[in-house]
């Protein structure tokens, strides 16, 4: 058993929102921290579950940091971690999240920060901490000076199924897929493991992953294959599942051709918000369709896209099952809400097309 840290989440206006995921994916899932609330003054009171999925997870929202170290009672005191929870588009801190930061290390916090705007770098917080005893985590800033390998071909040593999880937008539900995926397949009784992409699943505790847009483009696909293959020979699994990065075709992100280059994946999941009619952060692109997602992906990673999960924002759970049967008869591949009815299909299709996972439950 993993003894976590209690933490609290600072998602000051987005939580349940797109610019909100990193607290939206640690109310819903963490290994690493026991997250005691989200704060959020537009959402006090609610619970963290009710806002994101429709069902209670007993993590409350609060209006403030002291409400919400008040709010746990003798947990409060065990809080031992902030964690900034939003991944705004500019990548910068406001003026309010730096005064809310300064006022966590005053009350002996440690802050987790996932943004390119490094907090070690920054000398008034340096000293902030430095007078408070607590420590800063930057956790997109290289801690390894190594972290330079270019792309080797070791990937070949990896002999077991790799499937990514890519989408058609930012925050549309990957790194969740990714995590239901895993441990459904882990619950099966094979040995799944998950290759984290970016900073939210490095921050939910990952053992094996890298934020791969804080790297140079010369050695991410270095460094996507360096975290497989560490995998590989840590835990020699059976099934390796690789958290996707915003999409193959959107112009802002390229994570998605170094997930398939450096990963090399032999199968696809894909995932799609149907209700969704622009790009989340840019408004004035339209979202691809679908079919030409599935495509492209299938052009440039030339493997198969062997399921669909949906991302059911501003649907109806009617609309959900009518958009499954439609997906299923135009692609000719199973789609799921994973959130809402989990991944049994997704799991059914994975094991038919790779047998070899088929002979070891057997």
């Amino acid at each position: 058993m993993i003894n976590k840290e209690f933490a609290v989440v600072y998602c000051e206006g987005f939580f349940g929102k797109m610019d909100g995921k990193t607290a939206n994916g640690l109310a819903r899932h963490s290994d690493k921290y026991a997250i005691s609330g989200i704060i959020d003054s537009t959402k006090a009171g609610l619970d963290a579950g009710k806002v994101l999925d429709d069902t209670a997870n007993g993590i409350t929202i609060y209006k403030n940091l002291q409400e919400s170290l008040d709010g746990n009672g003798t947990n409060g005191d065990s809080v031992a971690a902030f964690i900034y929870g939003m991944a705004p588009l500019s990548g910068a801190f406001s003026s309010i999240d730096r005064d809310v930061m300064f006022h966590a290390m005053e009350k002996n916090l440690d802050i987790i920060n996932g943004l390119h705007e490094f907090l070690t770098d920054d000398a008034s917080f340096v000293q902030k901490a430095a007078e408070c005893n607590v420590q800063l985590y930057d956790i997109r800033k290289r801690k390894d000076i190594k972290q330079r390998r270019v792309f080797t071909g070791d990937i070949s040593k990896v002999k077991c199924p790799k499937i990514a999880v890519l989408g058609t937008d930012s925050a549309v539900g990957k790194r969740t897929t990714s995590v239901l995926l895993t441990q459904a397949l882990q619950e099966l009784g094979l040995n799944a493991v998950m290759v984290a992409t970016g900073q939210t699943g490095v921050i939910q505790g990952a053992e094996f992953g890298v934020p791969l847009d804080a790297l140079k483009e010369q050695f991410i696909s270095g460094e996507m294959e360096r975290a497989i293959v560490e995998a590989w020979e840590a835990k020699q699994p059976d099934i390796i599942i690789l958290e996707g990065q915003g999409s193959l075709s959107h112009p802002a992100y390229l994570s998605s051709c170094f997930i398939i280059r450096g990963g090399q994946p032999e199968a696809i999941i894909v995932q799609h918000p149907p209700k969704r009619e622009n790009l989340g952060d840019y408004p004035n692109i339209k979202m691809p369709r679908l079919e030409d997602e599935i495509e492209l992906i299938e052009v440039f990673s030339r493997s198969p896209v062997i399921g669909i999960a949906i991302n059911h924002e501003d649907m109806s759970d009617s609309q959900v099952e009518e958009m499954i049967e439609s997906y299923q008869k135009q692609f000719e591949v199973p789609a799921a809400d994973v959130l809402k009815s989990g991944c049994s299909s997704l799991i059914a299709n994975i094991l038919t097309t790779f047998p070899q996972l088929q002979a070891k439950l057997a």
